[in-house]
C-alpha cells in the first residue's frame, strides 16, 4: 500500500489542483527549517524530516510530490533515499549537498535524481528548480490528457498513448517504461520526458540543444554534458548491449537518433 500511495504521489496535487507537497530531509536543523518556512511562504506543502528514516516513517501518512534530500547524512544517506524511492516512484528528487564534486553530482544523477544544488544554496534557485520540476510533470500530464488513444503492436506516432520499440513500451497515459513481460523498468520524470522526446521524433537527428527545448528542460540548469549522461542512463535501460546501442543511436559531432526498429531487433 505504501508503495502504491508514493508512486501516485506526484498525481495527486495535479488532480485535485491542491498545493504541491514536498518532503524535505536534511539532517541540518538550521537549513532544513530555513527551507521549509521558505516554500512555505510560496504555497507549498512542507514536510520536513531529520532522517531518512523518520521520511520512511512520514510518507507512510502523506504521501509527497517531491522530494528534496541531503546527500550526506548520518545513518541511511540521501542515495539511499534515492534508490528506494526510485524502487516504485518516478516523483522529481532534488539532491543537496554542501560537497561540490563532480563525483558525488555524477552518482546522483547515476542513480536518478533529476537536479542537484550545491550548499549553501540560494533559495530562490532552489525554489526555481523546485518549478521546473513541478512544471515538467503538468505538462507531461497534460499531454497524457490530450493524446488520443493509441493502436497497440508497433511504434506510435507522436501524440499517442503508447510508443513501442524492441521489447519495451512506453505507457504516456501511466507514466512508465515496461517490459514486455508487464514489468515496470523504474525511470525518472526527467528521463521518460526525455525518451518521449525521442518516441515522438523516430529516425529524426536530434542536437543536444534541441533535446534540452522538446524536454522541456531550463538550459540554465544544464550544465556541460547534462544531456550525455541522461542518455548513458537510458541507455543501460533499455540497450541489450549499452556499449552498442541500437536505440539510442550517436551521430558524431550532431546529436542522438532514436531506432524504434534496429536491423537486429
Amino acid at each position: 500500500m505504501l508503495r502504491l500511495l508514493l508512486a501516485r504521489g506526484s498525481f495527486i496535487a495535479k488532480i485535485f489542483d491542491m498545493p504541491a507537497r514536498i518532503a524535505l530531509v536534511d539532517d541540518d536543523d538550521a537549513l532544513r527549517e530555513s527551507i521549509r518556512a521558505y516554500l512555505a511562504d510560496v504555497g507549498f506543502d512542507v514536510d520536513a524530516y531529520p532522517s531518512v528514516a523518520a521520511f520512511r516513517h512520514g510518507v507512510a501518512a502523506s504521501a509527497p510530490d517531491m522530494v528534496i534530500t541531503d546527500l550526506r547524512m548520518p545513518g541511511e544517506d540521501g542515495l539511499a533515499l534515492l534508490t528506494w524511492v526510485r524502487t516504485f516512484s518516478q516523483m522529481p528528487v532534488i539532491m543537496l549537498t554542501s560537497i561540490d564534486g563532480a563525483t558525488d553530482r555524477v552518482v546522483g544523477l547515476e542513480l536518478g535524481a533529476d537536479d542537484y544544488l550545491s550548499k549553501p544554496c540560494d533559495l530562490r534557485e532552489l525554489l526555481a528548480r523546485v518549478r521546473t520540476q513541478l512544471r515538467r510533470l503538468k505538462n507531461a500530464a497534460g499531454a497524457t490528457a490530450a493524446a488520443p488513444a493509441a493502436v497497440a503492436g508497433g511504434p506510435q506516432k507522436k501524440g499517442t498513448k503508447e510508443a513501442w520499440f524492441g521489447r519495451w513500451r512506453l505507457d504516456r497515459q501511466r507514466r512508465r517504461l515496461v517490459d514486455a513481460d508487464g514489468t515496470d523498468c523504474p525511470i525518472t520524470g526527467a528521463d521518460f520526458a526525455l525518451l518521449s522526446v525521442f518516441a515522438d521524433h523516430p529516425k529524426v537527428v536530434l542536437s543536444r540543444d534541441k533535446l534540452i527545448e522538446l524536454a522541456g528542460i531550463d538550459p540554465a540548469e544544464v550544465f556541460d554534458r547534462a544531456i550525455d549522461m541522461r542518455i548513458t542512463r537510458l541507455r543501460k535501460k533499455i540497450e541489450p548491449d549499452p556499449a552498442t546501442p541500437i536505440y539510442l543511436v550517436s551521430e558524431p559531432w550532431v546529436g542522438y537518433r532514436f531506432v524504434t526498429e534496429p536491423a537486429n531487433d
